[in-house]
């Protein structure tokens, strides 16, 4: 019955798996969710998405596949009211007010609403439009669509004028998560979670529950059992690239820079230009003033460190091979000496590249810095992100 749905979403690109499609007809058959598209949305979700950069493909291809699924036509109302009393109580309880309830029962309840429906459907000869008895369009029986009533029963109408059955997967709100939409602190987010490694540590706590589960067990009442909370312990450098050809990328690099922070317990960062030298600085407002050695720098921070380069890598050769290379001032040793430390000091180490991958090769010294780092240079897309934060924790 859902083998489409499960074609759509390979089509849509969402990775299901035979094993996941069959799991999610074991819950359907067990009865998971019975009569309610909002809850069966959900539960397709949670059986045939693993990873949230998939949650907007699935909408679209849920859509594609049970688009006007909202809709009742005529012919199948005789079907819908042989819904079981319980479940409509149930409903009703949920989603209508004391007030709404109360006028329910004043009519004769949920058996008395079906039975009408019933029987005017017995009566009704062709479409009605108005009023408050017979079932059509925009009028306040109980039957029909593009009216009111509290007890209504939906039928014929493609789409909601009350938002009272909101269409929860055509409103996209995961948009912001595919891997195919443009960088953003939330993405950026979503991709450096990749490169984790947990550790309790800190003064916050978090519940327990296994152990307040055992614990219970064993003592025979409640007892409560908290744990430090659980952090990324991975240790992040952040050299990031400023001025000149950067100032294009300014946005998307304070992006990276705030979901970075976030991210990340141990985390220090460090500005340089174009490629790095012997001094580099945390404020670009006193670059020339208070500047740190880069010999400090690689003498403070351990190995265990994962360091990530951030720039366009756009220069002129000259700066990357030779001393005296640099365009601001005279450099002893070139800028590869510099890098060629940094990689043996950091060889968990990564370049992001702010310029899309298929303008690299135009670029000299992008060729060049990619070959001194192995060709570890990703572009600052979702899927580059999510490559190297992989390849950071090998």
């Amino acid at each position: 019955m859902f083998l489409p749905f499960f074609q759509t979403l390979r089509k849509a690109g969402v990775p299901v798996t035979l094993r996941e499609h069959l799991g999610f007809l074991d819950a359907v058959s067990a009865g998971l969710t019975t009569y309610d598209i909002t809850a069966f949305y959900y539960l397709a979700r949670t059986c045939l998405v693993k990873d949230e950069r998939h949650l907007d493909r699935f909408d679209q291809a849920f859509s594609h596949a049970f688009k006007g699924i909202e809709s009742i036509p005529l012919e199948a109302v005789l079907e819908a009211v042989d819904l079981p009393a319980d479940w409509l109580r149930k409903q009703a309880e949920k989603r209508l007010t004391p007030e709404e309830m109360a006028e329910i029962e004043a009519a004769g309840g949920f058996e008395k609403l079906m039975e009408t429906l019933r029987d005017r459907l017995k009566e009704q000869q062709g479409r009605h439009q108005g009023g408050n008895k017979w079932i059509g369009t925009a009028g306040t029986s109980p039957f029909g669509a593009y009216g009111y009533n509290p007890e209504g029963v939906r039928i014929g109408q493609d789409k909601s004028r009350h938002q009272r059955a909101v269409k929860v997967w055509d409103k996209r709100e995961f948009r912001n998560l595919d891997d195919t939409v443009e960088l953003g602190t939330r993405n950026i987010k979503v991709a450096l979670k990749r490169l984790r490694r947990w550790a309790r540590d800190g003064a916050h706590e978090e519940l327990d529950l296994d152990g307040t589960i055992r614990a219970t067990a064993e003592h025979g009442h409640l007892d409560v059992k908290t744990r430090p909370e659980r952090r990324n312990a991975v240790k992040v450098l952040l050299f990031l690239d400023v001025g000149g050809s950067m100032d294009p990328h300014i946005k998307v690099v304070e992006e990276l820079f705030s979901a970075a922070r976030a991210e990340f317990k141990h985390l220090e960062y460090y500005y340089f230009h174009n490629c790095l030298y012997e001094g580099l600085w945390r404020d670009n407002r006193r670059r020339w003033s208070e500047q740190t050695p880069t010999w400090e720098v690689l003498n403070t921070y351990g190995p265990d460190y994962r360091a990530i380069f951030v720039g366009d890598a756009s220069m002129s050769p000259y700066e990357v091979a030779y001393p005296g290379g640099a365009n601001e001032h005279w450099n002893e040793e070139s800028g590869a000496t510099w890098l060629a430390r940094a990689r043996a000091q950091w060889p968990q180490s990564l370049w992001i590249n702010p310029v899309p991958e298929r303008h690299w090769g135009y670029t000299q010294s992008i060729a060049m810095i990619r070959e001194i780092f192995e060709n570890r240079m990703v572009p600052m897309t979702l899927e580059g992100l999510t490559a190297g934060m992989k390849s950071l924790t090998k």
